[in-house]
């Protein structure tokens, strides 16, 4: 294969502009329901007070440097090479592309997060940082040593890559889908959210879990975007 005309910037760039757009225009429709935008309403109350403490503008700045460093790096050195604005594969193999990018990925944190994060040494001290935040809200997402935040993007960059690069070209709807879901999980995840009726209740529940982690460094549920892992090696709590 051609390297050069491997590189097709253009479907990275209508990857980027999709996944800004899905997500401006996702979270004006998502705040639109009362029930969410109160939740946000609260979170970024409590977000004002913890960002007011010395120790987070200077984290959260660093770990947001690395963040966009990693985001560059995704849409100008691995989009351009695995993601196409023509597929021919069908509908379903367009789907499971996305799945397994995030199960991959899920699986391969999964594996950091429990064995080197919580381990021994120099990377528990570094994770510890994150998990100052006994009680996780919006902004501790971002309350990440940055070097938690280069190993955890970088996990993300390589199964993109990896399962893209087997898969075939990516279709370039799916990719922003696949980015957008691991970026918003992420995010959402470290909220506080009490909605326990339909539809909202599976949300809820993943907070919940997650604020089970952070209570200390002893605790299970270490995958991020689902805890199926978890429920098979038995660290679901």
């Amino acid at each position: 294969m051609d390297w050069q005309m491997a590189y097709d910037w253009q479907a990275a760039l209508v990857l980027l502009g999709l996944v800004i757009v899905v997500t401006v225009v996702g979270k004006r429709l998502a705040f639109l329901v009362p029930a969410l935008a109160e939740a946000r309403r609260l979170n970024l109350e409590e977000d004002e007070t913890k960002r007011a403490l010395p120790k987070y503008p200077p984290v959260v700045d660093a770990s947001s440097r690395v963040g966009l460093a990693m985001n560059l790096m995704l849409y100008a050195l691995v989009a351009p090479f695995v993601v196409t604005l023509h597929t021919a594969k069908p509908f379903w193999w367009v789907l499971l592309d996305v799945v397994m990018i995030l199960m991959v990925y899920d699986f391969f944190y999964y594996l950091t997060h429990r064995f080197l994060f919580h381990g021994q040494g120099y990377f528990r001290r570094v994770h510890a940082v994150h998990h100052q935040a006994r009680s996780p809200t919006y902004i501790d997402a971002l309350y990440v040593h940055p070097l938690e935040t280069f190993i955890g993007l970088a996990l993300f960059n390589a199964s993109f890559a990896v399962v893209g690069l087997l898969s075939g070209d990516m279709d370039v709807v799916a990719s922003a889908l696949c980015i957008v879901l691991y970026t918003q999980i992420n995010v959402v995840n470290h909220t506080k959210v009490n909605l326990p009726r339909f539809p909202f209740r599976l949300l809820t529940w993943i907070t919940r879990k997650h604020a089970v982690h952070h209570e200390n460094m002893h605790r299970g549920n270490y995958a991020s975007i689902t805890l199926l892992f978890d429920k098979l090696f038995g660290t679901l709590e």
